[in-house]
């Protein structure tokens, strides 16, 4: 099945829905560092490196889904939060694209900022946008006087291609990620496909890392580490389930990731690993615990990130993630490539989808469409 890669980033969304089976036909990125990173991954010959805007839709046809992470920052908790005022919002350009191409379906990822109370008009304007994407907005119309409109639509009242679109928050942990990363994820399905997507099951849980922590304390012998106890999270667990383990694995964590891994330091042949010094602790600059899940990977304002980048070991010192580490806690292949010194590549990673998350939705959508 082929694929459309918009806003690709260094590709790992497309990483996972190539590991899934789907074949990219082309990607669309503007950002020429995540270009680069692109080519070192992926066929050189698909790849445009412009705006999208530029990018002519004319030269695809066959396309059976489109997929992509249409830039965040309107919507980022981080940001400035101007949404549909924001020039950087770059879903009428996704819209643009399931209207030409038509495909049989879409996946499309962004920030949790864009479920907050305050965009959800407009959030809701783009789902309605996504389910009729032949009804176009008219010159001198405002979005909000389209959303009128489109509010007035249903299946009876409407010529064109339909699509049936579902949204959810997705923590990334819950998939066997070691991160904390919650993120919304948007899929459509065609309507006359009569397709009914339903989001996979969460495969990981807390309560298992904690069981297997606290109760088994299987994690510490894993990692040959001296057992820590929780008597009272231990008692907490063993009244909820009794004598058996919670059904699904254990939350990932960032020592599991680095399992193997040799310090930066040492002598290792590792391109990408790293040290980079500098990294400090403060209010709100805490850093990953080293045991946990990570922390949201960030990109950060000009490529600078905070203590969500930093590993916190137990004795409470601190040192940034080399890049090697951070891709690894975005589940990237060992040898996937992203280019760039290390500002520019964690910048990258940060505004990744996680390979294996990207993976298991694109394999449950994969099948669903072979049905």
């Amino acid at each position: 099945m082929k694929s459309l890669e918009i806003f690709s980033g260094a590709g790992g969304l497309a990483k996972g829905l190539e590991i899934a089976g789907f074949e990219h036909v082309s990607f669309v990125e503007f950002n020429k560092n995540a270009c680069e990173s692109l080519r070192r991954n992926f066929s050189q010959r698909i790849i445009f490196e412009g705006d999208i805007a530029e990018f002519d839709l004319n030269t695809l046809n066959g396309i059976d889904i489109v997929s992509g992470g249409p830039p965040c920052q309107p919507f980022s908790l981080g940001g400035k939060h101007k949404a549909n005022q924001d020039s950087r919002d770059m879903f009428p350009h996704a819209i643009r694209c399931i209207e030409h191409l038509q495909p049989k379906a879409f996946f499309f990822e962004n920030v949790k900022g864009i479920l907050r109370a305050s965009f959800s008009e407009y959030f809701y304007y783009i789902i309605q946008r996504l389910t009729y994407p032949h009804c176009k907005i008219k010159d001198n119309e405002n979005w909000e006087e389209h959303l009128s409109r489109l509010r007035k639509l249903s299946p009876t009242k409407y010529e064109g291609v339909r699509y049936d679109v579902s949204f959810r928050l997705l923590n990334s942990a819950n998939y066997g990620v070691p991160q904390n990363r919650e993120r919304v994820v948007i899929i459509g399905i065609r309507s006359d496909l009569n397709k009914d997507w339903v989001f996979p099951k969460p495969t990981h849980t807390k309560d298992r890392l904690n069981w297997d922590k606290f109760v088994t304390g299987e994690y510490w012998g894993k990692h040959n580490i001296p057992v820590q106890e929780n008597t009272v999270l231990s008692k907490e667990l063993r009244d909820r389930y009794g004598v058996f383990p919670p059904e699904e694995a254990p939350w990932q964590t960032v020592r599991d990731a680095l399992l193997g891994v040799p310090h930066p330091n040492d002598k290792h042949g590792i391109p990408d690993h790293i040290f980079k010094g500098g990294a400090r602790t403060y209010l709100g600059h805490t850093g990953s615990e080293i045991d946990q899940p990570s922390k949201t990977l960030k990109a950060g304002g000009h490529g600078v990130p905070g203590g969500e980048n930093m590993i916190r070991f137990e004795d409470g010192s601190v040192r940034y993630f080399t890049t090697y580490e951070a891709k690894l806690i975005q589940t990237f292949p060992k040898d996937f490539i992203i280019t760039g010194a290390w500002g520019e590549a964690m910048r990258q990673i940060g505004n990744a989808v996680p390979v294996r998350l990207s993976e298991l939705i694109s394999k449950h959508l994969y099948k669903l469409l072979c049905k």
